[in-house]
C-alpha cells in the first residue's frame, strides 16, 4: 500500500450534476486533493469525456475502471441464481451495483495512499448506506466524507447546484439538467422525479430510455432461447456467448417489446416511501427464464425454501449488506440448489410481457407418465387413501373439538 497523504480523498464520480459540484466543493471546503473514480458498469455514452470533465472540475486525477465483466459474474449472476426481487417488483439494478463501485473505490484509495473516500449520495436515500457499509466492511481505517450530511453543504437543490457549477466554471452537459433523476448500468435504468413524485400520475412515454412504451411495441411476438448451466446463463438461441453480451443483446430484444418496465412504490431503508420506474429488459427475461427452469429441476421442498431465502437475499442487496457473512452463507446454499438448474428456456416477448414458451432440461424432475391423467403402473391411487388419512389427522381431531358447523 502506498504511503498515506494528509489531504487525498477518492470520490465516487459519475459525471452527473451532484458529483460534478461536490468535487470542487470538497477541494474548496476541506482543501482535499480529489481523485475522481468512475466505474464502467455499462452506462455507455454517459462516460464519454468523463476524465476531461473531472479534471476541469478540479480533480487531481480521474481513474475509470471497466468493471462490466466483474459486475456480471460476481454480482449479477449470484443475485440471479438467488431469485432476489425486492418487494415483488424491483430487480435491484442500482442496489447491486453500489457495493462493486465502493469496493474498487476503496482499492483506489489504498493504491493512491488516500486518507478517505467520498460519495455524493443524499441523506434521504439508500445509496448512502450502501456506499458506507462497503467502506466500513472493506477498510474501516478510511475516513468517510458525505457532503450531503455536512451542515456546511448548501447545494441541496438542482437549482443551487447548477448555479454553483456556473460560478465555478464546471462543465455541465444537457443530461445533468433533465427533469428525471436516473441511474443506469448494464442491468437497468431507474427513473425518479417529475410526474413520478405523485403516485397518482402515470409515467409519460418520454421517460423510457432502454425500451419502447408498450403502445409502440411490435404487434408480433418474438421468441428467444436462453441456455443455462448450473443456474448461469451461457447461451442465446443455441450460441454460447459471454454474460455481458447476453445482457446487452437481451436488453435490445426485450426493450423493443417493452419488456421489464416496473412502476414501483418501494420502502426505502431509511423509512421513506419512494416511487420509481425501472427498465430492466434483459434482466427481466433472464429472471423469468431462470425461474421457469427451476420449476422443472428443483424438488418441492428445496424450491419453497429457496423462495424464502430469496426474500432475505433481496433485503441484503437492497440494504447494502453485500459484504457480510450471511450473504456468503446464502450463496453457499443457493449454489447447492443450482447444481441441476441446467437446460434451455424459450421465452415469448410480446407487448410488455415475457412468458416461458417451452422448457427443456437433462436434469428435469418432470415425469410425463406420472403427470398424465391416465393411470399407470408408476402410480397407485389407492396409496393416497392412507396418506390423506395421516396427513389430515390433526385437522380431523381439531374439527371434532371445534365443531364449526
Amino acid at each position: 500500500m502506498a504511503k498515506s497523504s494528509n489531504n487525498k480523498v477518492v470520490l465516487a464520480y459519475s459525471g452527473g450534476l451532484d458529483t460534478s459540484v461536490i468535487l470542487p466543493w470538497l477541494k474548496e471546503t476541506y482543501g482535499y486533493d480529489v481523485i475522481a473514480f468512475a466505474a464502467d458498469l455499462g452506462q455507455q455514452e454517459e462516460l464519454t469525456g468523463i476524465k476531461k470533465k473531472a479534471i476541469q472540475s478540479g480533480a487531481v486525477k480521474c481513474i475509470v475502471k471497466d468493471l462490466r465483466k466483474e459486475f456480471v459474474t460476481e454480482y449479477l449472476w449470484p443475485m440471479l441464481k438467488s431469485g432476489a426481487i425486492y418487494e415483488n417488483g424491483y430487480l435491484l439494478g442500482t442496489s447491486i451495483a453500489r457495493p462493486l463501485i465502493a469496493k474498487h473505490q476503496v482499492l483506489v484509495a489504498q493504491q493512491e495512499g488516500a486518507i478517505g473516500v467520498a460519495h455524493g449520495a443524499t441523506g434521504k436515500g439508500n445509496d448512502q448506506v450502501r456506499f458506507e457499509l462497503t467502506y466500513m466492511a472493506l477498510d474501516p481505517s478510511l475516513k468517510i466524507i458525505a457532503p450531503w450530511k455536512d451542515t456546511r453543504f448548501e447545494l441541496t437543490s438542482r437549482e443551487a447546484a447548477i448555479e454553483y457549477a456556473k460560478e465555478h466554471n464546471i462543465p455541465i452537459d444537457q443530461s445533468t439538467t433533465k427533469i428525471y433523476s436516473r441511474d443506469r448500468n448494464l442491468w437497468h435504468i431507474s427513473h425518479e422525479g417529475a410526474e413520478l413524485e405523485d403516485p397518482a400520475n402515470e409515467p409519460l412515454d418520454r421517460l423510457f430510455v432502454l425500451s419502447n412504451p408498450v403502445t409502440k411495441a411490435p404487434n408480433k411476438p418474438e421468441y428467444v432461447v436462453i441456455g443455462f448451466e448450473k443456474g448461469i446463463p451461457v447461451s442465446l438461441d443455441g450460441k454460447k456467448i459471454d454474460g455481458v453480451k447476453i445482457i446487452e443483446q437481451l436488453n435490445k430484444i426485450g426493450g423493443k417489446h417493452a419488456v421489464g418496465q416496473a412502476d414501483v412504490v418501494e420502502n426505502r431503508l431509511v423509512g421513506i416511501k419512494s416511487r420509481g420506474v425501472y427498465e430492466t429488459p434483459g434482466g427481466t427475461i433472464l429472471v423469468e427464464a431462470h425461474k421457469a427452469l427451476e420449476t422443472l429441476t428443483l424438488d418441492r421442498e428445496t424450491l419453497h425454501y429457496k423462495q424464502q431465502v430469496a426474500l432475505k437475499y433481496a433485503d441484503l442487496v437492497y440494504n447494502g449488506q453485500w459484504f457480510c457473512k450471511l450473504r456468503n452463507a446464502l450463496d453457499a446454499f443457493v449454489d447447492v440448489t443450482q447444481q441441476n438448474v441446467t437446460g434451455s428456456v424459450r421465452m415469448k416477448l410480446y407487448k410488455g410481457r415475457c412468458t416461458p414458451a417451452g422448457i427443456k432440461s437433462p436434469k428435469s424432475l418432470y415425469n410425463t407418465k406420472m403427470a398424465s391423467f391416465t393411470m399407470g403402473d408408476e402410480y397407485n391411487p389407492t396409496d393416497a387413501t392412507g396418506f390423506i388419512r395421516l396427513f389430515g389427522l390433526q385437522m380431523k381431531v381439531a374439527g371434532a373439538v371445534d365443531k364449526q358447523f
